[in-house]
This record gives C-alpha cells, sequence and structure tokens, in this order.
C-alpha cells in the first residue's frame, strides 16, 4: 500500500487490447484498494439474489434479457458501500455510458456523503496508436497448452508452431480484424460521452500506452496524484 495517499474513486479506460486489465491488477496491488466490475456483480448478482435487485437481474438474465441501468445502479450502489472501497476503487466496465456517469456522481455526493470516501470520481484513459492495438489483437496465435505470442512482437521461432510443446498455434475467431474494428467503433460511440464528461469536468487524463508496462503504471500514477491535487 503506498503510503497515505488516497487514490479514491477511479475509472481506467482503454480500448480492447491496451492493457487496461493489467494495469487495474498492478494498482490494486499497490493502493490495496479493490476493482469494482459490473461482470462481476451482475454474476454475484444471478448466484446469489439476495436483493430484490438482484432478484430482477436474475430473472431477467436468465431470460437473455438486458438488465435496466436503474438495476445496475443500484446494484453498484450496494457494493460500493461495502468496507473495502473506503481507500477508493478501480471501476471496469462502469460507467459505460453518460447516463450511468451523471449516476455515479449524484451518487457519490447525495448517497456516500457519510461514506468515507467524498472523493469524485477521476477517469485515465490507456491510449495506443490503432495500428499498434489492431497487431495485438490480430497477432495473437495461441497453443494447445495455452501459450500466447504475438506475430508481430512475440513469434515462435518456428512459424504457426507452438516452442514448447510443438502443437499448432490458432487465432481465436474474436481476434480477426472485422470484429476488431467492430469493438473499437462500439467502443468509441459509448466511450467519446463519457470521456467529455469527465474533461469538462476537468477530471481526466490520457497516458500513452506504448511504453512498458512499467512505464504506463508510472504514469498512471502520476496522472493519479495530479488528479487529486487539482
Amino acid at each position: 500500500m503506498a503510503g497515505d495517499f488516497l487514490p479514491g474513486p477511479v475509472l481506467l479506460l482503454g480500448a480492447p487490447g491496451v492493457g487496461k486489465g493489467t494495469q487495474a491488477k498492478r494498482l490494486m496491488a499497490k493502493y490495496g484498494i479493490p476493482q469494482i466490475s459490473t461482470g462481476d456483480i451482475l454474476r454475484a448478482a444471478r448466484n446469489e439474489a439476495h436483493t430484490p435487485e438482484s432478484r430482477e437481474a436474475k430473472r431477467l438474465m436468465d431470460q437473455g434479457l438486458l438488465v435496466p441501468d436503474e438495476i445496475v445502479n443500484q446494484l453498484v450502489a450496494d457494493r460500493l458501500c461495502e468496507p473495502d472501497t473506503s481507500r477508493g476503487y478501480i471501476l471496469d466496465g462502469f460507467p459505460r455510458t453518460l447516463p450511468q456517469a451523471n449516476w455515479l456522481d449524484e451518487h457519490l455526493v447525495s448517497e456516500c456523503a457519510g461514506h468515507a470516501l467524498p472523493a469524485p470520481v477521476v477517469a485515465i484513459s490507456i491510449v495506443v496508436e490503432y495500428k499498434h492495438l489492431l497487431q495485438r489483437i490480430t497477432g495473437r496465435r495461441i497453443s494447445q497448452s495455452g501459450r500466447i505470442y504475438n506475430i508481430y512482437f512475440d513469434p515462435p521461432k518456428v512459424e504457426g508452431v507452438c516452442d514448447d510443446d510443438g502443437s499448432p498455434l490458432v487465432q481465436r475467431p474474436d481476434d480477426t480484424e472485422p470484429v476488431f474494428a467492430e469493438r473499437m467503433r462500439t467502443f468509441q460511440e459509448l466511450t467519446a460521452p463519457v470521456v467529455e464528461h469527465y474533461h469538462s469536468l476537468g477530471r481526466f487524463e490520457e497516458v500513452n500506452g506504448d511504453q512498458s508496462v512499467e512505464a504506463v503504471t508510472a504514469a498512471i500514477d502520476a496522472a493519479l496524484h495530479r488528479l487529486r491535487s487539482a
């Protein structure tokens, strides 16, 4: 845990392939804060369903339907009030839209006024050039044993063959260029209003993701300190 610095609520943004998951884990370890993931929250609701909201979420998911914002918001609100969030937390997959961002800002002021964490959300976006992201995703190849290569950055010694077990390397269906382009389009459409929201409030910074893992972590940490001291 890094000294007495309180990171507060951090929204870590990044397109597919920027390494957001890796950076989230490093921040969690450094500051002793949890990652608040809507995916995890909804899975827990489906498995436990001990509140009216979680039971309704389970009913909808069991029918293959989307869970509306008002239910997701309440489930997130319940999670944010748990004791492990007192130093801060990393938001993953929420807020995904502008209405969710507006709700979260209002919730932290109105509902969490007595909570040990009154700080507002700050947003940090990891940015990588499109071409490099495309190579990170479409260059991935996986062996039978699960070892991951990249034909551009970390190729096997023999093309198409795993160095360890000699098994053929395969490309996952989700790692093709058309799928990646669609995921990027969706990400940009959803994220742009959220980015503008936090940018307009002076609570947003970008960091260059085209660096070593350690350098990206240091850049995120520096941005977080700047945003909290503003």
